[in-house]
C-alpha cells in the first residue's frame, strides 16, 4: 500500500466528506477511492470512517489520524517546494473564484500577459458572490471583497475597492441633488439585495470618523450587480456601486456622483486559501501577478496592509461580499 497516497485519499474524504467528491477531487475512480479506505483501515486495525448511504463523517480514530495527515501531507510539500530548481516556472491546473467585477473587467482583460508569463499554468476562473466551499469544491483559492468571516482560512490583503454614490442626470433633474445624509430621506433609492442573507442592503457613508447607514424610500430591488447598475443608469433611484463598476459610466455623463465627500468606506479585496497548507507556486503567482494588476487600476486602491499573507483566518462560505458585482 502507498501510505502517502493513502493519507492524501483519506484527508480528502475527510474534507469533502464524500467519496465521490474526493475522487472527482484528485482525478481518481470512486472505486479506487472506496479501495484505499478500505486497505488503510485494515493496515491500521481501526474505523477511520462512518458511512451511511447519505453521509461520511469521521470517527474519533480518524480526527486523531487526520490531523497527523495533514501534518506529513504539508511537510512534504514544504520539502518539494524547498528542492524545485531556482527559477523553474510555476506549472500545474489552477483554479480561481472571484468577484465579477473584478475578474471580468481587471483580470480577464490581462490575461495574455499571464499567459506569456506562465505557459505551465492551466488556469480555470469561476466569477460570482456565490457560497463556495474551497476544499469541496476543489478551488485553490478566491478573491472577495468586503469583510470576511473568522474560520479556517487565511487572507491576503490585495488592495481596496472604493465605492460610489450615483444618479442619472435625468433622476437628478426630477428630484434634486441630494447635498446632505438628511436629503437623503426624500430621494428614492434602488436597493442592492445582499445574497447572503436575502436582504436588502443599506446605504453607508462615512461622516466624523463613523459609518452611517441610511436608507431610502424604494420601490425597486436588484440581486445582480450589472442589473442594478443599470436600474440606476436608466434613473430609477440612486445606487451605490463600486467605482470600478461606474466610471465608464460617469466619464460618458450617464451617471453623477452625489455625496462625494460622504463617500462610503473602500471594502477591502483579499485572496483567500486554506489555512495549514503551503501556497501552491502557481497560487502564488497567480496572486502576486493580480495584484499588480491591481496596483495598475486606478479603480482599485492599495491596500495599507503588508503584502504578504496576512494572519488572519477567515472565511468566504459564510460571509459574500455586501457589495454589487457584476
Amino acid at each position: 500500500m502507498d501510505k502517502f497516497q493513502a493519507m492524501l485519499v483519506f484527508s480528502r474524504v475527510v474534507e469533502t466528506h464524500s467519496f465521490t467528491r474526493a475522487a472527482d477531487s484528485l482525478g481518481m475512480p470512486r472505486g479506487s477511492v472506496t479501495r484505499v479506505i478500505q486497505d488503510l483501515e485494515a493496515f491500521l486495525r481501526v474505523r477511520l470512517l462512518n458511512r451511511t448511504t447519505r453521509s461520511v463523517s469521521v470517527t474519533s480514530d480518524g480526527a486523531a489520524y487526520y490531523e497527523r495527515c495533514l501534518q506529513i501531507l504539508a511537510d512534504v510539500d514544504a520539502a518539494e517546494l524547498a528542492l524545485a530548481a531556482p527559477g523553474s516556472a510555476p506549472r500545474g491546473r489552477l483554479r480561481v473564484d472571484m468577484s465579477g467585477s473584478l475578474g471580468k473587467r481587471i483580470v480577464v482583460p490581462a490575461l495574455g500577459d499571464f499567459h506569456a508569463r506562465y505557459p505551465d499554468i492551466d488556469l480555470t476562473l469561476g466569477f460570482g458572490d456565490r457560497v463556495v466551499d474551497l476544499v469541496q469544491e476543489g478551488v485553490d483559492c478566491v478573491i472577495r471583497i468586503g469583510a470576511l468571516d473568522d474560520s479556517s482560512l487565511v487572507a491576503r490583503r490585495l488592495g481596496v475597492y472604493p465605492l460610489v454614490t450615483a444618479a442619472s442626470p435625468g433622476y437628478l433633474a426630477r428630484h434634486g441633488v441630494p447635498h446632505s445624509l438628511e436629503a437623503l430621506q426624500a430621494h428614492w433609492a434602488v436597493n442592492f439585495v445582499s445574497s447572503r442573507t436575502g436582504r436588502a442592503v443599506s446605504l453607508q457613508f462615512e461622516r466624523d470618523g463613523h459609518v452611517t447607514q441610511v436608507r431610502p424610500r424604494s420601490r425597486l430591488s436588484a440581486n445582480d450587480g450589472d442589473a442594478y447598475l443599470q436600474c440606476g443608469v436608466l434613473g430609477l433611484g440612486l445606487i451605490q456601486v463600486p467605482r470600478l463598476m461606474a466610471e465608464p459610466h460617469l466619464d460618458r455623463g450617464e451617471l453623477v456622483e452625489v455625496l462625494a465627500g460622504l463617500r462610503p468606506a473602500p471594502l477591502p479585496i483579499s485572496a483567500v486559501y486554506p489555512h495549514g497548507r503551503h501556497v501552491s507556486p502557481q497560487v502564488r503567482a497567480f496572486l502576486d501577478w493580480t495584484a499588480e494588476r491591481f496596483a495598475q487600476c486606478a479603480a482599485v486602491q492599495p491596500s495599507d496592509a503588508s503584502p504578504g499573507p496576512v494572519a488572519t483566518q477567515v472565511s468566504v462560505s459564510r460571509g459574500p461580499a455586501e457589495v454589487p458585482s457584476g
